[in-house]
């Protein structure tokens, strides 16, 4: 999960009265400790698979003791597994029993609802921590850089994937699914799952987790067809086998491909960065469906490669999107590229999903790559990119490590690699300065700034609420979607 910096709580702030009081609570001055008898107390900031793969790892370590506090801003575990995997994926949220037993380790903390950079500075946390960890992922949308982005009816497609998800971040936007076509860009597993959620049948959604406010503007959507936009060839799409396939079976949609895409991808060059992908297999039932032309349902998928999107249409609203045609070149590296043609087309819709890929957002007090949306590293050891000297004791895994992706199973080796560079570092007791005093101080600071933290036992009432509302409307539960639903929830009721 994303962490933002700044706010009303942060460093900048804060009162004298205050600061005294918060020196009282950070103990004596730091120094260099080697009393291996101690646990190793480390802070992991994202509570998605990568940090509790993270947590996973630390924990198991056998030899010695370690204590694990994964931090998250949001007052729910468990990052874009709750958030962001769609609704009618129920069985990819399996993992999460996984990370249950991770949180019934006894060296393991779930503090919810705290945001690093506005509750917590960098030194800060070092100051209660020998290790910190950030996992916090790449929630942010990238941009087109297009004329008409902007319009009204253009929406990053992780805001609609955060609101049919019940993330609190996208509880107000706001959707009009009034037209007949909507457009996505791009062709990756979140431009499926955005066409799937508009096109599938509402009754199936109503017994998934989908939030009623998504349900409610679902039921009276007027969208028929989607287009997903890929300025490369079908060769080169960045779907996932599974994730297409499935799109051939929802009842009452046709996915439509055009024969002369497929005649295009004259190189045939797979695209290799996707886990699961099968390209080849891709290829099969991409040239299996182009021979089935438009079909007899009445809501369709169309599939359209060769097609780079130069600007969207329209003065108040969006009207649609302008592409121009492209063409595949292979360099003497093997990469491929689209290059337009200068042949152009428009196509209508009053509604466009933006989903060209995940970034990054830089965290307080730490080096970022903005080209490449992450915080530079070694193995996971936070470097100054000026010196490539490293941060004394911080650490990357995840999407802020290498960049977003991979699917949900990419993390672990990833996250597993990064523990393996703490763990070797943690040998050497002069990298370890920190005041090892008494565990719950940082709970305390929290409270002292008037931060409402949620443990894993109350992420479990949550969780016990949000499964009883499910139960009762015939769904597996019925998420919570406003941090202050999510925070009431959390608190044991008088009496």
């Amino acid at each position: 999960m994303t962490e933002h910096a700044g706010g009303p709580h942060g460093p900048s702030s804060r009162d004298p009265a205050r600061v005294e009081q918060e020196s009282a609570i950070h103990g004596p001055a730091p120094g260099p400790s080697g009393d291996v008898a101690r646990p190793l107390r480390i802070a992991i900031f994202g509570a998605g698979p990568a940090g509790f793969f993270a947590a996973e790892e630390l924990l198991a370590h056998s030899g010695r003791a370690v204590a694990v506090d994964l931090f998250d801003r949001l007052p729910t575990p468990y990052g874009l597994v709750r958030g962001g995997v769609a609704p009618d994926h129920q069985s990819t949220k399996g993992v999460i029993k996984q990370f249950e037993k991770t949180a019934a380790h006894s060296g393991f903390r779930f503090i919810g609802n705290v945001t690093f950079g506005t509750d917590l500075s960098l030194p800060e946390v070092l100051s209660h921590y020998h290790q910190v960890l950030f996992t916090t992922g790449s929630e942010a949308d990238r941009r087109l850089g297009l004329p008409g982005e902007d319009l009204p009816g253009s929406h990053p497609a992780t805001a609609f994937v955060g609101w049919f998800n019940g993330h609190p971040d996208y509880h107000d936007e706001r959707f009009d699914l009034g037209g007949e076509q909507a457009i996505v860009i791009g062709n990756g597993n979140v431009a499926v799952d955005v066409a799937r959620i508009l096109t599938r049948s509402v009754d199936e959604l109503a017994r998934t987790d989908l939030p009623d406010h998504a349900l409610e503007v679902l039921r009276h959507s007027k969208v028929k067809e989607v287009v997903m936009l890929g300025r490369r060839g079908p060769s080169q799409a960045a779907f996932s086998n599974p994730e297409l396939r499935e799109l051939t079976s929802l009842a009452g949609v046709d996915l439509v491909v055009r024969p002369e895409d497929m005649a295009l991808d004259v190189n045939h060059v797979p695209h290799e960065d996707v886990a699961d992908r099968h390209p080849h297999r891709n290829w099969d039932l991409l040239v299996a469906h182009s021979a089935r032309g438009e079909g007899g349902q009445p809501r369709k998928i169309r599939l359209r490669f060769f097609a780079a999107p130069v600007s969207l249409l329209g003065m108040d609203h969006v009207e649609g999107v302008r592409i121009e045609q492209t063409r595949l070149l292979l360099d003497a590296h093997g990469a491929v590229s689209a290059q337009g043609t200068g042949v152009y087309e428009e196509i209508r819709a009053t509604l466009v999903f933006r989903s060209i890929g995940y970034i990054a957002q830089p965290l307080a007090g730490l080096p970022f790559d903005v080209r490449r949306s992450v915080v530079p590293n070694h193995d996971g050891h936070v470097i100054d990119p000026q010196t490539s000297a490293p941060l004394p004791r911080v650490y990357v895994a995840g999407w802020i490590k290498r960049g977003a992706t991979g699917v949900i199973g990419t993390n672990k080796p990833d996250a597993v690699a990064t523990v393996r560079t703490m763990l070797a570092e943690a040998q050497n007791p002069a990298l370890l300065e920190t005041r090892l005093h008494d565990p719950d101080a940082v709970l305390s600071l929290l409270a002292l700034r008037q931060v409402q933290t949620v443990t894993f036992p109350q992420w479990k009432r949550i969780d016990r609420l949000e499964v009883a509302l499910g139960q009762a409307r015939g769904k597996p539960r019925e998420k919570l979607t406003t941090r202050a639903e999510l925070l009431a929830a959390s608190v044991e009721p008088p009496g």
